[in-house]
């Protein structure tokens, strides 16, 4: 937009920070039988609050994108872009499309953070796609789309799924993405984030300050500033197996190489490499010994340490047993100027 746009925008912005609205570039693959599909919706400039009804005299005055989408139309693909307008409730659930992917857009742009926003049913709101070099295709019929799309080189498909690359559609500032196809749109990556190569981060998920992410950071998971996600480390979701719980790893966590939490992590604390604490997991506390020489070490399920600070997750390469002790003092630091993005 321009800046005179950009002005009418932000004076539009209500006090209402649970409202969102924004203009985008949808587009449209219509089928055989004249069925029209949204595949995907770009919103270059996504707001929160509630949008005064001459944003879309400003829009069409200022042409941005509907120059964009003039002689949009893709006779390889089958589709065209429309420039859309959406104005959502952040409390109620995504109505379609339009509204799914402004939802995503808000996340990635920093604007809204993980687990604030509802995004009950997105995946029924959001098609398959076929993400490929020359853009977003329909599933059905691709192998023809593709013979056409060939005369214009080699066709390259980047995937088939929901969820497109965030780097496609946003490009946040102060990070490093190692590899694109690792994030997902409506990843929420904070200032001085990295992303390695083996790195994943999934929507409505991300980081809250300078973090290094070598392992998976699952939908619904947020990770505190000063964290190292190790290479190969996981930490669980609510996606799959019917979880509820939403995990975060507080500030200054580690989590070793190819570790794994299924409990949120409190802040200095650490998990050492190759072990996976689940809820379930039983942890020894050790103890001193008593007046009688008795161990008085404890055992109890590792959810009941969920979030709390300065911990160390080990397992005692003796017995085999899963320890947990005190870490007063200690802290985990990352390195500056790998951060330094």
């Amino acid at each position: 937009m321009t800046e005179t746009a950009a002005s009418a925008a932000l004076d539009s912005a209500s006090d209402n920070d649970r409202s969102a609205y924004g203009f985008g570039l949808a587009t449209i693959a219509t089928s055989d039988a004249g069925e029209a599909t949204v595949l995907d919706v770009w919103f270059p400039a996504p707001a929160l609050g509630e949008a005064a009804e001459s944003l879309r005299a400003v829009e069409h005055a200022d042409g941005s994108l509907t120059a964009l989408a003039a002689d949009s139309h893709d006779a390889d693909r089958g589709t065209e872009q429309k420039v859309v307008f959406a104005q959502i409730n952040l409390d109620e659930a995504p109505a379609d499309t339009v509204d799914a992917y402004l939802r995503l857009h808000l996340l990635s742009h920093r604007l809204v953070k993980p687990n604030s926003i509802n995004l009950d049913g997105i995946f029924g709101k959001l098609p398959n796609v076929v993400w490929t070099n020359f853009g977003p295709a329909a599933v059905n019929g691709f192998e023809l789309t593709r013979a056409r799309l060939r005369k214009r080189g080699a066709v390259t498909v980047y995937g088939v799924d929901k969820f497109p690359r965030m780097v496609d559609y946003v490009i946040p500032t102060g990070v490093r993405i190692a590899d694109a196809d690792r994030v997902r749109l409506g990843a929420y990556l904070s200032e001085g984030t990295t992303v390695m190569h083996e790195g994943f981060v999934n929507f409505n998920a991300g980081t809250l300050g300078t973090s290094m992410v070598e392992g998976r950071i699952s939908a619904g998971v947020v990770a505190g500033d000063g964290t190292d996600v190790g290479g190969g480390a996981s930490i669980m979701g609510t996606l799959s197996g019917g979880g509820k719980e939403k995990i975060a790893l507080g500030e200054r966590v580690l989590l070793g190489a190819n570790s794994g939490v299924g409990i949120s992590i409190g802040d200095d604390s650490v998990v050492e490499a190759g072990l996976y604490v689940t809820a379930g997991t039983r942890v020894r506390i050790p103890g001193p010994k008593d007046a009688n020489g008795e161990d008085t070490s404890s055992i109890i399920k590792a959810v009941e340490l969920s979030g709390v600070p300065n911990l160390l997750f080990r397992r005692n390469s003796t017995t085999g047993e899963v320890e947990v002790l005190p870490r007063k003092g200690q802290t985990v630091e990352l390195n500056e100027a790998l951060h330094a993005n």
